[in-house]
């Protein structure tokens, strides 16, 4: 009876350890529909802060808010900057305008880019540019592009899974698309 219940025990053990090691690709894996892809970008797009820089803002009652009919659209092309009058300060700090989607420092001046889905934002992107862009910081997602310009953090958001990635590619391309034609950046030299 000892011996049966050994062997039983054995037996036992060795199918639980062959079920536990059984390979993630054996394992079902969810179905993900389009809408819950772009959900989970809408959160992730909110959580990791895009409307921060990429957002105009409007003066509401609490200060600064995100401008609804603007909403992702990058830096106004109509909005004219103050001049810096002390360039010497640049070596030091970084200024932003008051809607945080301009910033100057030592690189010049940079402007958040227009990431709804019209054609002077991502209309025209594929998702294999997206990830160029956020993995790589290549402007446009193009190879032989200028390099993103601070403070976009590309180095932070390169670490988002595919998965993560293709949900925020998603999520923008179903945002309502405005058109407004970001400026070019202005380099240190002429500023």
């Amino acid at each position: 009876m000892k011996i049966i219940s050994i062997v039983t025990i054995f037996m036992l053990l060795g199918f639980i350890l062959f079920s536990c090691s059984e390979k993630e690709a054996d394992m079902p894996t969810a179905i993900i529909t389009p809408e819950m892809k772009v959900k989970r970008g809408e959160y992730l797009v909110n959580v990791i802060g895009c409307d921060d820089c990429h957002s105009p803002k409007i003066m509401g009652p609490n200060g600064p808010e995100i401008d609804p009919k603007r909403r992702l659209s990058g830096h106004p092309a109509d909005q004219t900057l103050a001049p810096v009058t002390d360039k010497s300060v640049l070596k030091d700090y970084v200024l932003f305008g008051m809607g945080l989607t301009h910033a100057t420092g030592p690189w010049g001046t940079s402007f958040a880019a227009n990431i709804t889905p019209d054609g002077s934002g991502i209309g025209n992107w594929s998702e294999e540019q997206f990830f160029k862009a956020m993995r790589e910081g290549k402007y446009k997602g193009l190879d032989g592009s200028r390099p993103l310009l601070p403070p976009m953090p590309w180095t932070v958001y390169n670490n988002l899974t595919d998965e993560d990635l293709s949900s925020i590619f998603a999520y923008l391309k179903s945002v309502p698309a405005v058109n407004n034609i970001v400026p070019a950046p202005v380099p240190p030299s002429t500023m």
